[in-house]
């Protein structure tokens, strides 16, 4: 579904995106994490043709980006980081803008608005919504042209938890019914939830490229977390220790083991591990 092979972006001395290359399989969703000014939201803009690149090659569902850009817009759909809503049209009036812009038939409107609770407030101003319902608005926008691939640039951010969630569960579905999904977030829970593949970049470049499991696997911290009952107690053990195992065989003999679990790195901290940087 998409292809980039040794993607380059410069602004004048700033090398935003450093020779990187990566392909993505139709069904993904796949995560593009990195911290601020890392190069996603360059990448993003480059591969829905809003941009162009200074060098490589880039294919989107078999479009080039720059010169088939009519056409690459009617297969995907894009929900920027900043919202860019007219907030003086209403909720419907802005769906019907864009309907309109990318000739699309109006029952889809109609057809969004039910399916994602906006009906109630389709003649309502977009300046009166507050910011979990923009994001829905801006999210069903993005779902107007029915899209093969679904760009989605820090879609939950600043979002309180139960409108994130709503919108994760938005963007599985959207998965479920066949679309390939761009994911860039700053949140790594949302990422290992979500993701099949994440790219972790940092400065231009590609640092490293999995699935969030075999991440979290090479970072292992090689600890085994067991719990005790009567009383309740909670003890770790080093994988790395000899002892580890008689112990352990020890607490079972004695049947006060209740759980035994081994304890694994985060996305977030394989993400530090990597880059050297909190996400912020």
């Amino acid at each position: 579904m998409i292809e980039v092979k040794g993607l380059t972006k410069r602004y004048g001395e700033l090398l935003a995106v450093d020779n990187i290359s990566f392909s993505i399989e139709k069904g993904e969703i796949f995560g593009f994490l990195g911290p601020n000014g890392a190069g996603k939201t360059t990448t993003i803009k480059i591969l829905t043709g809003e941009i162009e690149p200074t060098d490589g090659e880039v294919k989107v569902f078999g479009f080039n980006p720059v010169s088939d850009r009519k056409n690459l817009h009617k297969v995907i759909g894009v929900v920027p980081e900043i919202q860019n809503l007219y907030e003086r049209m209403t909720a419907k009036e802005n769906l019907t803008f864009f309907a309109n812009l990318y000739d699309i038939n109006h029952k889809r409107v109609d057809e969004l608005l039910e399916q994602f609770d906006l009906r109630e407030w389709a003649n309502e101003k977009v300046k009166n919504f507050s910011l979990g319902m923009k994001q829905r608005l801006l999210l069903t926008r993005g779902l107007l042209p029915k899209p093969d691939i679904l760009f989605l640039d820090e879609p939950t951010k600043g979002l309180d938890p139960y409108t994130a969630r709503y919108i994760r569960g938005i963007i599985k579905e959207v998965n479920k019914n066949g679309a390939t999904i761009f994911l860039t977030t700053h949140y790594m829970e949302e990422a290992d939830e979500l993701s099949d593949r994440v790219v972790i970049i940092d400065k231009g470049k590609i640092i490293v490229c999995d699935n969030p499991e075999n991440l979290k696997r090479s970072q292992d911290k090689g600890i085994i977390k067991i719990t005790l009952k009567d009383p309740i107690e909670e003890r770790q053990f080093s994988l790395s220790d000899k002892q580890t195992g008689n112990r352990i065989k020890e607490l079972l003999q004695s049947g006060r083991l209740l759980s035994m679990e081994t304890e694994k790195a985060t996305l977030e901290e394989v993400f530090i591990n990597l880059t050297g940087k909190k996400l912020t």
